[in-house]
This record gives structure tokens, C-alpha cells and sequence, in this order.
């Protein structure tokens, strides 16, 4: 027989929601009205790399719509291999920078506050985009399936990229962004050092995890000693790589400890822990999903991510979720009660229905637009 909620426990649960997402939440010297976050998703609308007036609506309605915290799509540092998409957005360049700094502008003027996720894309590059024919570049000259694939960088190499980093960290601050994100997961250029199974280096960038994270840890030094001290940066990680969804950068606790303890004492202040299912435990033994065992192994605040809202998980090709049909969150409260972790990102559900912070505060999540992977085709 299907259970009918009371009027008493619909309010009960909606103050719930509020009493757990609608805090307040301070990182650094900045404080986000809530505990929602939109996660960055690639949008292909910004020809020559600049973002126009419709990707400034497209975040300011989702600063309307009630998310506390908006990180944008992957946005190219300034290295030639670092793009790997047409139509990708660039931070690099006055005319990028003039756009970038319109969008912070408009979020900001909606109650929002933004990021921007930088980002080097690694082995993932193919030669079909600008600049044509040019090779990728990762840790050792092969791609996520251990073939010989562009080059493996040399110790410029790796050095340019650093400042690279660094350079448009203190860009985001100088235009008015309120922190940066690290893009370090799904099998990009920071990712490629961390994954032993891109990183066969023999020097001090390989090896052992703490080798593995050297680069990762000389980015992050890089890019606080760029900004101010109260301006954040976060570090976003995943076991999985773009459709290879069985990877790992650590089997146990202790390599994920060895992992992340170089990147927080270099400097970032949270960590965005990606997973395809938030409700996952990351390891046996233990119910933690990534960003709980994340934020108790290096005691910073903590970023989870994972179908949120959806009734069907996230799927990678092949069999990718087309649709999918608005769920409760009550165990995504359950787990921040726990204070397994701090914020919420929102990808999909955000995507669909720019309001989905609003209704889920409000207690309306019935009230939601359904995802169709047809509005990544649109900007709206």
C-alpha cells in the first residue's frame, strides 16, 4: 500500500532540508548563503573560447534559482595542449577574461557566488582541435588505456603548467571571482600524475602516492601563493576516469591519506570529492562515501557529488541515462547530519531546472523539472 506523507511530517522534513542545506557556510574568507553547489558540467557554448551574454544568464539564473555556490564548466589555463574541445571556454586572454568577468557580474547581481574549475585536460586532448595536430602531453606519453599517446612532459614542461595554474588563479581574483577549483579528477592532466595507471614516471613525479602528488601539490602551492589568503581554493578529485569507471587512484584508506595530505598542506581548502553515486561507501569497512573519507583523512571541508535528485544514477556511455525522474534526498541528509560532509554539488538536476535549490529548501522537490540529457544541447 503506498504511504501517504502528513501534512506534519512534510513540514518536519522540510525544515529538515533547511535546518541542513539552507546554513550558511564559511571557507576562507568567503561565505556561501547555503550548502548547495552547482557542479561544473563542459558547455560547448563559448565560440573562439569566449563566454557571451547567454552563458552570463545561463549561471545567473542558477545564482536566481537559490545555489549557494556556482563552479563553472572546465575553462582552459594557458597552454596550448591544455584544450581538447571546440567551443570550450578559455582563462586566458583579454577578451575570455572580459567575458568571464560579466558573468561574475551578473551571478553576483542574482545573490551568487562563482568559481571558475581550471582546468588542463592531459591525455584527453586529441589533435582534432586548435591548435591542429598538436600532440597531448601527461605524466608518460600514453592514454587511459596504458597505449602511447602524445608525449610524456619534461621538467619545463611540468613547470610551465604549474605557473600556467597559477597565473589564472590570480586572474579569477583580479576579475572578482570568489575562489577557484582545481580540476584533478576524471582522468585530466592533474588526475594523469595522480592515477598510477597514466603516471609511469620514474622521477620524483612518480612512483609512490606522494610522488604521484607532487605536481598536483606544486599546483595548489602555486596557486595560493597567487592569491590572497582568504581566497579559496578548492581541489576537485575522482577515482573514476572519463569512461573508465572501474579506476582508482587509491585501494585503501592509507594511499588516498598519502594522496591528499601534500595537497592540503600546500594549500587547498576544500576538497570537491566526484562520485557517480553519492550513497556509494568508498571503502570496505565503512559506510563513508569519497568525501566523507576525504574530509576525515585530511581534516578540510568536503564536496560531494553524485546524482543528487535523480531517481537513476549517473551512467557512462555505453548506456548513458537519457532521462531521469526527480527523487527525495532524505539519505543525502541522513549523511550530512553525519557531517560526513560540508556542501552538495548538483550537476544534472541543475542543468534541468535552475530552480532545484529554491524547491529543494522549500520542500516543493516535487515541483522539479526532470533531467533529459537533451538540454546539454541548449543553454537555458
Amino acid at each position: 500500500m503506498e504511504t501517504v506523507e502528513t501534512p506534519v511530517e512534510a513540514r518536519s522534513q522540510m525544515s529538515r532540508v533547511a535546518r541542513l542545506l539552507g546554513r550558511s557556510f564559511t571557507l576562507g574568507g568567503l561565505t556561501l548563503r547555503n550548502r548547495i553547489a552547482m557542479a561544473a558540467v563542459t558547455r560547448r557554448f563559448s565560440p573562439g573560447g569566449v563566454p557571451g551574454e547567454d552563458v552570463a544568464a545561463y549561471y545567473a539564473r542558477r545564482a536566481a534559482g537559490g545555489a549557494g555556490l556556482i563552479v563553472t564548466e572546465g575553462t582552459y589555463v594557458r597552454r596550448d595542449a591544455a584544450a581538447a574541445y571546440d567551443r570550450v571556454p578559455r582563462f586566458h586572454g583579454d577578451d575570455a577574461l572580459d567575458g568571464w568577468a560579466r558573468v561574475v557580474e551578473r551571478v553576483h547581481a542574482a545573490g551568487g557566488r562563482i568559481m571558475p574549475q581550471l582546468w588542463h585536460t592531459g591525455v584527453l586532448r586529441t589533435g582534432a582541435v586548435a591548435p591542429l595536430g598538436l600532440p597531448a602531453e601527461g605524466p608518460s606519453g600514453t592514454d587511459l588505456d596504458g597505449r602511447e599517446h602524445g608525449r610524456a612532459m619534461t621538467l619545463d614542461d611540468i613547470d610551465a603548467v604549474v605557473r600556467a595554474f597559477a597565473e589564472a588563479a590570480a586572474a579569477a581574483e583580479r576579475i572578482g571571482f570568489d575562489g577557484v577549483e582545481l580540476h584533478g579528477a576524471h582522468g585530466y592532466l592533474i588526475d594523469n600524475f595522480l592515477w598510477s595507471g597514466t603516471n609511469t614516471r620514474t622521477d620524483g613525479y612518480g612512483g609512490d602516492p606522494a610522488s604521484r602528488a607532487r605536481f598536483a601539490a606544486e599546483i595548489v602551492a602555486a596557486v595560493r601563493g597567487a592569491v590572497a589568503p582568504g581566497f579559496p581554493v578548492l581541489f576537485r578529485l575522482s577515482q573514476w576516469k572519463t569512461d573508465h569507471y572501474d579506476a582508482r587512484i587509491a585501494e585503501r584508506p592509507q594511499e588516498l591519506e598519502a594522496l591528499l595530505t601534500p595537497l592540503a598542506e600546500a594549500g587547498a581548502d576544500a576538497f570537491h570529492a566526484s562520485t557517480r553515486r553519492y550513497w556509494l561507501p568508498e571503502f570496505e569497512g565503512s559506510d563513508l562515501n569519497l568525501a566523507g573519507w576525504t574530509k576525515k583523512l585530511t581534516g578540510r571541508p568536503a564536496v560531494t557529488v553524485g546524482s543528487v535528485g535523480l531517481d537513476r544514477q549517473f551512467a557512462g556511455a555505453p548506456g548513458r541515462t537519457q532521462r531521469s525522474g526527480v527523487t527525495g534526498i532524505g539519505p543525502l541528509l541522513d549523511r550530512m547530519e553525519r557531517d560526513e560532509f560540508d556542501l552538495v554539488a548538483v550537476a544534472r538536476a541543475l542543468i534541468a531546472d535552475p530552480e532545484w535549490p529554491s524547491k529543494a529548501l522549500a520542500g516543493r522537490l516535487d515541483e522539479a523539472v526532470p533531467y533529459d540529457a537533451a538540454r546539454l544541447g541548449e543553454l537555458v
